[in-house]
Formats: C-alpha cells, sequence, structure tokens
C-alpha cells in the first residue's frame, strides 16, 4: 500500500473525508495528538485500524465529531437522555481536550467500543481535525496514529515513521499544541471519574461541574506484575473503558528509566547510571524539564522519538510533582518506563 501525503488545503481535506467514506484510514492532526481516523460506524473499516496499529481489539477507540449535534445517533437515550454534569462538562470544554464516556446507542458498532455499552466521544478543537470530521460526513473513530505501544506522534513525520504502507493517507499538518492526549472522563457513573488523565486536569474538572472528580483507581496504584509479558497486560480479564488502560504504552526502543529527587540529586544520579551504561557498550540520554509541566506534555513524546532516531540506549528522564498537569505527563513517563523508578 502507498500512504499518500495530503496538505491541510480543502482539496485534500475533501480527499481525505472520501477515502475516511469508502472504509479507507487517514492520519490526521489534532491539538493533543495525530489521530489514525476512520468511519466509527463501520465495524470493518474499524477492524483496519486495529490491523494497522497492532492494537488488540478490546482497547476502545475514541469517537470524534464535528458538532454537538452528532451526538444524538450515538449515546442512549440521544441529547435529551445527557444529564445535566454532562452539559456542563461539554459547554466548558468542547470543542477541546476532553473525552466524555457515554452509554452507547446501537448504532455504534462493538467493534468501536471494544465489545463495551458504553462509548467514548470527543470534539477537537484542531481546524483541520473539524474540517475532516465534517468532510467525511461521518463520526471518525480515532486513535493516535502509531503502532500500538510506541510514544504517541505529535507530528506527520512521527506518523510516517511507523504508518507509512499500512494506511491510505497522512495529513501532513503542524505539530500538535498539546503533546499528550486528551482526558478521558467517565460520566456513566455516580461519581465523575478521570479514567486517562491530560491536560484537562481534576482540578479544572472539578471546577467546572461543582462537583468532587475522582481518579480511576488503577491510576492511583503501581500495577501488578505483568501476566503477558510479550502485549504488556497486568489482567488479562480487565476490560478497559478507555484507551491507555491495559496494554504497555508510550514506550520508545531505547530503555527509560525515571529518577526522583531535586535537580541536585538527578543530576549527581543520571551521572552514575550514565557512565555505568557507557560502560556497558550503551549511549545515555538526560532529560530534565526542570518542572515545567507544559514544556514536559508539549514535548515528552517527541523527544522519546528523536532519541529513538538518534540511536540512544537509555533515557533518563527527572520525575515531576505528580498534582494538576503533572500527574497527567506522570501517567505517561511511568508507561513509558513500565514503572522503573530510581530514588
Amino acid at each position: 500500500m502507498t500512504t499518500e501525503r495530503l496538505t491541510t488545503e480543502l482539496e485534500d481535506i475533501l480527499k481525505a473525508g472520501d477515502i475516511i467514506r469508502r472504509g479507507g484510514l487517514v492520519a490526521f492532526p489534532t491539538e493533543t495528538v495525530y489521530g489514525l481516523g476512520a468511519n466509527a460506524l463501520d465495524a470493518e473499516a474499524v477492524r483496519s485500524v486495529y490491523a494497522a496499529k497492532g492494537r488488540p481489539s478490546d482497547n476502545p477507540m475514541i469517537v470524534h465529531i464535528a458538532e454537538t449535534s452528532e451526538l444524538d445517533p450515538l449515546i442512549k437515550g440521544g441529547l435529551d437522555g445527557i444529564s445535566e454534569v454532562t452539559r456542563k462538562a461539554m459547554d466548558a470544554f468542547w470543542p477541546g481536550p476532553l473525552t466524555i464516556i457515554f452509554p452507547k446507542s446501537d448504532t455504534v458498532p462493538y467493534a468501536t467500543t471494544g465489545g463495551l455499552d458504553t462509548v467514548a466521544i470527543r470534539m477537537p478543537s484542531n481546524r483541520t481535525a473539524y474540517m475532516l470530521i465534517a468532510a467525511a460526513l461521518r463520526p471518525v473513530a480515532a486513535p493516535s496514529a502509531n503502532i500500538s505501544g510506541r510514544p504517541s506522534p505529535t507530528t506527520a513525520e512521527d506518523v510516517l515513521e511507523d504508518m507509512d504502507g499500512r494506511i491510505d493517507a497522512v495529513i501532513m499538518g503542524e505539530q500538535c499544541d498539546v503533546g499528550i492526549e486528551s482526558t478521558v472522563l467517565d460520566l456513566t457513573g455516580e461519581v465523575p471519574t478521570i479514567l486517562r488523565p491530560g491536560i484537562i486536569t481534576k482540578e479544572a474538572l472539578t471546577e467546572a461541574l461543582g462537583m468532587e472528580v475522582v481518579y480511576y483507581n488503577a491510576l492511583l496504584e503501581r500495577p501488578v506484575a505483568e501476566a503477558d509479558p510479550e502485549s504488556g497486560v497486568a489482567d488479562t480479564e480487565f476490560k478497559p473503558k478507555s484507551p491507555g488502560m491495559k496494554y504497555r504504552h508510550y514506550s520508545p526502543k531505547a530503555r527509560v528509566r525515571l529518577i526522583e529527587g531535586s535537580a541536585e540529586e538527578f543530576a549527581a544520579k543520571a551521572r552514575e547510571l550514565g557512565l555505568e551504561a557507557i560502560r556497558n557498550g550503551q549511549r545515555p540520554a538526560i532529560l530534565d524539564y526542570e518542572e515545567d509541566e507544559l514544556t514536559a506534555a508539549h514535548d515528552l513524546f517527541a523527544d522519546l522519538r528523536e532519541f529513538d532516531r538518534q540511536g540512544y540506549d537509555l533515557i533518563l528522564i527527572r520525575t515531576l510533582e505528580q498534582s494538576g498537569l503533572g500527574f497527567s505527563v506522570m501517567n505517561r513517563m511511568l508507561k513509558s518506563a513500565g514503572y522503573d523508578i530510581v530514588n
């Protein structure tokens, strides 16, 4: 398969929309990371996304829409059944990097939801993403446009590293603004629960909704030993409601180790581990975001990929404070490192 490079001009966006309507796959920029788009209502097209990514089919996809009215056929009870708290979340953060979990309607195939009776939906704020969804005339299922388990792509070039020859087209857009995936918020239970942290933080959601928002318990715990090291699955019976909850994610080819402590403590430990790696014939890289959470969110995946391009074997990263946006970035750091933390 030849992967076509498309521009962000209207003619190419219309072409991309046609590819999706015909069951094809198009990678496109969003404000978070690049997504790999398919017709969310076409089970066969969705299955081709799983195949292109090497992604397990019980990992649900996020459905992207361009207008609130497009929710109506996708969720149980339609727009009239949306709760007050859900409307508050939509009013505050849509369009934007917030994914909301809804009970699904029969219109959405189980291939899209990973076999669940819920569906994850968001309305991206990126203009190219908006235009593509509108051009497709369909809701677009779009996980990150990378080989499953690799760092999510934040540039079109990142996408092509993983997907060239596997998908129909890539829209060669700009670098993504945010750099980590959307916050996923489950509003199907009594307590609003974050399943995946993102740039929209727990604190921001609590303030906007006027009620306490909590993290899903597993986000606060270190996973048990993996039951299946090959796939990175800690619990083979677990049915994830959101991407990134079950399988290994965000891992570069290099080994990642996290180091806790002050700048001075990090420098000393990184030097020690770096010299050890050099003695063992490895190339170490050192990464310290100096507690700048926004920069860390924007650059982490790009930095991990760049270190791989340069052939590093070990990446030593200073940890962030696990609160606010720092919690979200640390979620990615911890998974990329396989929870390898040096004190």
